[in-house]
């Protein structure tokens, strides 16, 4: 010990002292590394990478290489086969998918667990593979995997209980399977069978290759075999000594009741229940290298490579490489057959081993989603020491699409590969001619001409549940029923469309994911990226609509946060004090509504009990700032429900908000550009996000897999960076579109449909001296669609009878427009495809627009219109005020009011019965209810409206309780409070309100006979305890 710190003291003086020409250098011969598993320091074989995790996202930061005899400079290193400069790459480990799975039932039946833990079968009927559903119950949780035995199925949840189908293959439902042991055979006390009660969780499981049993992995690393279905018979075999079970490696391929597993700490160990004892360990080869240790996966079993008696069981090593396990004339050994490239393997997809093929050939996962085919020649000579005859073939990934890693793939047929996609879609890897989307099952396959084909890939749709577009099948009669599929040539397509189509090229132009956290960056460098719209979130998050037809939001220019309470005829406007001025309103969700102020920070704005607060979203842990949010709100409910907003940079950012637990997440931005606004959240597809990048083109994020995607489009066609519309008439069909503007100003459509996939619409404009200049407004039943045109008129975009039309609304005025004059006006324009409204044309405007004072002006704003009911949509007008417009029947609306605002300067309104300019505003609680109360000022009526409780998924609700008539005019009014009143059957009524009226005048109102009586001189009633309620109220 004493000699060796000498030694590094004198090599270090020497170094400090020496002449720097003549420096030591420091001679490496050997690595080593710490192993936990044996407490000791082992050597490390080279190359050896180093790999980091966080969340199950592992990337190589490092590696050590072998060193070369003739030393290099430390800043290069040089490739000795071609002598040219090699930067250090860092390979990108993709993240592991917990809940992908593929189980093949038969020929014609292919079932998945997709990730987000819904089940769902890809059946060929004949003419047509198609999807059909068989996710478990909800109360169950997401599925992992599936499992067939004896012809019953059986799926395994995240929970590790195991689920049954009882009726087949095409059945949605599933019983509950409780795995519990009255009796745990092989655990016996002298002649005394041990019976236990255990709740089992079961994390993995293997089907024998003849169908018969299954053998499952438990949480706590015991061995269970299912050996009968009905009634459920289990053993329980236990765990290794010592050890315990990782997975299950293989069963009974070899031979009955042979199973090896593979432990935790990565060694491998075999259990047969007819030997003793049961279970036995494989020990390692001296010498074998370190990092030979195996991962928990699935292996492979090859009979016949090294002889007609010899039996390989293949595994992959924790530094992922191939490693044979060979039984050859009763004696075991070990060959490590290594990577190509120094790929890390994480899977093994075996395939059937043909008795006239010179070739054997597995097909493993990298870790970076491609598949790497290895092929051995099958070996006959009587020398089997030497290693077989092996050839890598790298057939990489699909086009933009990366296979899932660690997933093992699933033999379908001869030729044809089926692997998981980490983008959750369907891959298929298959030899020309011989698969692909329209190919079914294929009976017979000329082997002799598989060495002259190649592999090719294929890429097949899933369902919505995984954030794309495959349908799901249907009981009708015809080509996608879900048994049996019937040709028929008369093929149903959408409506037929008079508007201008481009044809698109491939279905999807991908990026490739980026899951590191560093962008991508393609061969041309970020694309050339367009200035954003001025006043973008101001202009298009202007309004907001909290509860419709009761509550919206209006930011003004100054700043000010307003609310509109409304009721059919009845309306009030209140101010939303914040110290920082508001720039829009960005999005609501179950009661809460989320600003943005000027500086970009995230604020909600929350009703606790009967107060409200501001709570600073962007303060919180990663929180950003942003610039704007998704056009339209969530409507439903869920346990995992997020508000998608822009940053100040352009990344997608994802704010928790579900049961009120906060969380950002930052989802990056595609890997050639910034985002520029979110067009759709989750309306036309659940789990997707669409964009527009600040390049023009259109994007896709996939919240489940957390990936981009890019959708091809024209070179001449540029989107804008404003907000868009999606539209989709029914949750049962995915038909739909999103509807957005170019940057020309011009209406543009991305339409979906089964039959013809994506395709691009150009709607154009409804006259060339027209542009549309703010974001497209809402949608009513997928086939009408607001927009504001540059000449501030309203239009309407509808789809009347298969033929898409355009209809001129103008702007409102101080009157109604006739319904009826507008369709007369209708129809003598409808064969040029415009309809104008007859109340707001050229000849008519002049004289209406005289009547208004010189600050107002009815023409339409560029701010995003907002839906404020069912059949209503609120404009904002230019000079501050709103208008309404109320659909009559169908395609027919009229303007029926407009809104003064707070800060609008113009003074003309009209409202169905009476102005709404509320000036007098009081907050009370009646019947341990907040209550507001309006008038105006010497009026005789008084509106009550109550803040109902809330319920379980609806938000707070303001509701028009009732109009009190006082019978008086009178500026001071108040309401002190209400007081309950017993009738003399001990029946309580809904009592009386008490209302004060100046300083000493009161007055009750009979909530239940709606009458308002004035009380002057008698102030005490029987039965009522006036004073006690007079002195507990601060408002006197």
């Amino acid at each position: 010990m004493t000699l060796i710190i000498l030694l590094s003291l004198s090599l270090s003086c020497f170094s400090v002292f020496g002449s720097p020409a003549s420096q030591p250098r420091q001679e490496v011969n050997q690595y080593f590394r710490f192993d936990e598993q044996s407490d000791s320091w082992v050597p490390v074989e080279l190359p050896y990478n180093f790999v980091t995790c966080v969340n199950d996202n592992c990337t190589i930061v490092g590696s050590i290489r072998e060193v070369e005899e003739k030393r290099v400079d430390s800043t290069e290193a040089i490739d000795v086969n071609n002598g040219k400069k090699e930067k250090q790459n860092y390979k990108k480990l993709l993240p592991v998918r917990k809940r992908i799975s593929l189980t093949k039932m038969s020929e014609t039946s292919l079932w998945i667990t997709g990730e987000s833990g819904s089940i769902y079968e890809r059946f060929w009927n004949g003419v047509h593979w198609v999807i059909a559903p068989h996710d478990l119950p909800s109360l169950a949780g997401p599925a992992i995997s599936v499992f067939m035995a004896n012809q019953t199925i059986l799926a395994l949840s995240e929970a590790g209980l195991i689920y049954q189908d009882p009726q087949g293959l095409v059945v949605t439902l599933y019983e509950y399977f409780n795995v519990q042991f009255s009796t745990i055979t092989g655990l016996t006390v002298g002649h005394d069978e041990v019976i236990e009660q255990k709740h089992i969780h079961v994390k993995s499981g293997f089907v024998t290759n003849d169908g018969e049993r299954i053998y499952f992995c438990t949480r706590n690393g015991s061995l269970l075999e299912l050996v009968e279905t009905d009634p459920p018979r289990w053993e329980n075999h236990g765990q290794p000594p010592g050890a315990d079970v990782a997975v299950i490696a293989d069963a009974s391929t070899i031979r009955q009741n042979l199973v090896f597993t593979v432990s935790s700490a990565g060694e491998l160990y075999e259990h047969d229940k007819t030997t003793k004892p049961p279970w036995k360990k494989h020990l390692r080869k001296e010498g074998l290298p370190v990092d030979t240790y195996l991962i928990p996966s699935k292996g492979c079993i090859a009979q016949g490579l090294a002889g007609t008696s010899s039996i390989s069981l293949f595994l992959i090593t924790k530094a992922g490489k191939l490693i044979e396990r060979r039984l050859y004339r009763r004696k075991w050994k070990w060959i490590l057959h290594g990577s190509s490239d120094d790929q890390l393997l994480t899977s093994i997809t075996p395939v059937s081993m043909e008795e006239s093929s010179e070739k054997y050939s597995l097909f493993l996962t990298t870790a970076a989603g491609s598949i790497l085919e290895y092929q051995m020649t099958k070996e006959t000579g009587a020398s089997q020491d030497n290693q077989i005859g092996e050839a890598w073939v790298n057939h990489l990934h699909p086009p933009h699409a990366k296979i899932a890693r660690g997933i093992p793939g699933k033999s379908y047929q001869f030729g044809r590969l089926f692997f998981p996609l980490d983008d959750g879609r369907l891959a298929e890897l298959h030899l020309s001619g011989y698969g692909g989307e329209n190919s079914g099952p294929i009976h017979q396959v000329n082997i002799r001409k598989k060495g002259l084909l190649k592999y090719v890939w294929s890429v097949h749709d899933v369902p919505e549940s995984e954030g794309w577009n495959a349908e799901y099948c249907t009981e009708e009669r015809g080509p996608f029923n879900c048994m049996t599929g019937v040709k028929d040539e008369a093929t149903d397509l959408a409506a037929s469309r008079t508007v201008t189509r481009r044809q698109k090229g491939p279905s999807y132009n991908y990026l490739i994911p980026d899951s590191s956290g560093v962008e991508t960056v393609n061969l041309g460098g970020m694309e050339k990226e367009h200035k954003l719209p001025e006043q973008l979130v101001n202009s298009n998050f202007r309004m907001r609509v909290m509860q419709g037809g009761r509550s919206m939001f209006l930011v003004t220019d100054s700043g000010l946060s307003f609310e509109f309470l409304y009721n059919n005829d009845v309306g009030v406007w209140l101010r939303h004090e914040h110290s920082t001025p508001m720039n829009g309103a960005v999005g609501s969700y179950n009661g809460s509504l989320f600003f943005v102020d000027i500086h970009g920070s995230l604020l909600s704005r929350e009703r606790s009990n009967n107060e409200l607060q501001w709570i600073n979203c962007t303060a919180m842990k990663k929180g950003r700032q942003i610039i704007s949010g998704p056009p339209w709100d969530i409507k439903k409910i869920t346990a995992t429900d997020a508000i998608y907003f822009v940053s100040k940079n352009g990344r997608l950012l994802q704010f928790t908000v579900a049961q009120k637990n906060f969380k950002w997440r930052d989802c990056k931005n595609p890997g050639n550009t910034k985002v520029a606004s979110i067009v759709d959240q989750e309306v036309l597809r659940e789990k997707v996000v669409f964009v527009t990048g600040r390049n023009g083109k259109l994007y896709q994020y996939n919240t489940l897999y957390k990936q981009w995607h890019e959708h091809y489009q024209s070179h001449h066609l540029t989107l804008s960076g404003l907000p868009g519309t999606a539209t989709r008439r029914s949750t049962l069909s995915l038909k739909g579109s999103l509807f957005m503007i170019s940057e020309d100003g011009g209406l543009v459509e991305y339409h979906w449909n089964s039959v013809e996939g994506w395709m691009w619409v150009e709607h154009g404009t409804p006259h060339e001296t027209v542009k549309f200049i703010g974001a497209t407004g809402p949608s009513y039943e997928g086939e009408q669609l607001f927009l504001v045109g540059s000449d501030g008129k309203a239009y309407l975009r509808y789809l009347d009878c298969g033929e898409w039309k355009w209809r001129d609304w103008g702007y409102p005025g101080t009157e109604n427009a006739s319904v009826d004059e507008d369709r007369q006006n209708f129809s003598k324009h409808q064969n040029r495809g415009i309809c104008v409204n007859a109340g707001n044309s050229d000849d008519t405007k002049d004289l209406k627009q005289s009547k208004n004072n010189r600050l107002c002006n009815p023409k339409v704003l560029s701010t995003r219109p907002i839906p404020s009911a069912e059949d209503k949509v609120i404009f904002e007008l230019r000079d501050g005020r709103l208008a309404e417009m109320y659909r009559v029947k169908d395609f027919d609306w009229i303007w029926t009011k407009i809104i003064a605002t707070p800060t609008s300067l113009c003074s003309v309104n009209f409202w169905a019965t009476r102005d709404i300019s509320v000036e007098c505003l009081n907050l009370v609680e009646i019947k341990d209810k907040l209550c507001l109360t309006d008038r105006l000022p010497w009026e005789s009526t008084m509106n009550v409206w109550m803040m109902m409780e809330e319920e379980e998924g609806v938000a707070n609700l303001w509701v028009h309780k009732c109009r009190i008539d006082l019978g008086v005019l009178h500026h001071d009014v108040k309401i002190l409070g209400h007081l309950n009143k017993i009738n003399s059957n001990d029946f309580e009524s809904e009592g009386e309100i008490l209302v004060k009226l100046g300083e000493l005048s009161y007055g009750f109102y009979e909530l239940e006979n709606e009458v308002f009586r004035k009380l002057v001189d008698e102030i005490n009633m029987s039965g009522w305890s006036l004073q006690h309620m007079i002195d507990r109220k601060t408002l006197l």
